[in-house]
């Protein structure tokens, strides 16, 4: 954002000129003139604001590279048509007698280019050249990574691609050279690059954990260190497997038959099978604790706590079904005969 052209004004305008120029815009841009011109102005205050102060005027003229001449280069021409023998590297002419003239006409007439630009190219960067611009340190960058259980048990890796945001090579932040605004940033001051990261993701990350990447986050600014990148962990459960701190959640689906008779039933866990002892007659939402079968973190273990449900198959054969109806006929007790004393 110029603030010289939001106001319409050079870098070289007095404050004279600059309090004229918000004058005219305010009245023109206030809301209760101008119910549209809310925004404008808006960017017409903040300018002034800036620009009308001596110290911020001057930070701002720094940082984005406006440097405020002694003559502008349409006066340079005027000037020297109508006086070419002047020396304009001095802001003013001592008086001398006609003999001194004499002696300096040849040096001052030698010297008039040099004068002219020593005056305009001087006045440009001593300013800036005693101006100390602090380090900015660069931003820190947050982006969220999705892991299996499996993973985040055994660790993995992944190619992360991160954006950076980086100062324009040509003006290396400046937005402005020497008035005009930079046509490699399109004077935004900076250029985004795409990055690809191969990341080690440790054995038994937690779930929300944060891994610190460091340095490779926003780049640093007039010397500051670059920022670092977060990669913020979220570990995905499965529609049968959830996770409770250190336990695991198992929601395991049996037969009726199973339900009924009981037997072992092999149980996939992270670091291999193991077996689930049912009993006779178990229930639908019975619940049953495998020790030491959850997840592992700082020495501690958790526990596979398993829920089982009777669930029956949708694809039952001509056989099965006979045998259900079978079962339905020879069926003794009705599980809901109490359901009103229950």
């Amino acid at each position: 954002m110029n603030f010289y052209e939001i106001l319409g004004v050079t870098p070289d305008s007095e404050l004279a000129d600059i309090k004229s120029a918000y004058r005219k815009l305010a009245r023109k841009y206030h809301p209760d003139v101008n119910p549209d011109g809310a925004r404008r102005f808006k960017e017409i205050s903040r300018a002034y604001d800036t620009l009308s102060d001596v110290n911020k005027r001057k930070q701002y003229d720094t940082l984005n590279g406006f440097f405020k001449s002694t003559y502008r280069k349409d006066d340079f021409k005027k000037e020297f048509k109508t006086n070419p023998n002047k020396d304009f590297s001095k802001k003013s002419e001592p008086k001398t007698n006609s003999n001194e003239q004499k002696k300096s006409k040849s040096s001052q007439q030698e010297n008039k280019f040099s004068g002219i630009f020593n005056s305009f190219f001087d006045a440009n960067f001593h300013e800036s050249k005693n101006e100390k611009i602090q380090p900015q340190n660069g931003k820190d960058i947050t982006t969220d990574i999705a892991i299996s259980l499996s993973e985040a048990v055994k660790g993995t890796n992944r190619v992360v691609n991160v954006v950076h945001t980086e100062l324009c090579p040509r003006c290396r932040g400046r937005k402005f050279i020497n008035g005009s605004k930079c046509q490699v940033c399109n004077g935004t001051g900076e250029y985004s690059l795409h990055k690809r990261i191969n990341v080690k993701i440790p054995v038994n990350v937690k779930n929300g954990a944060k891994l610190r990447i460091k340095g490779e986050g926003g780049e640093g600014q007039f010397g500051g260190k670059n920022g670092d990148l977060y990669l913020l962990i979220h570990i995905e459960g499965t529609s049968r497997v959830k996770y409770d701190n250190l336990n695991l959640l198992y929601d395991l689906p049996i037969t009726p038959y199973e339900a009924v008779l009981g037997g072992e039933i092999d149980i996939p866990t992270i670091e291999g099978k193991v077996k689930l002892k049912l009993p006779p007659h178990t229930s639908s939402g019975q619940k049953f604790r495998l020790s030491g079968q959850g997840l592992k973190r700082n020495g501690k273990v958790g526990d596979m706590i398993v829920t089982v449900s009777i669930e029956i198959s949708k694809h039952l054969s001509d056989d099965e079904i006979k045998l259900y109806e079978k079962l339905k006929k020879i069926a003794a007790d009705n599980i809901r005969e109490n359901l009103l004393n229950e």
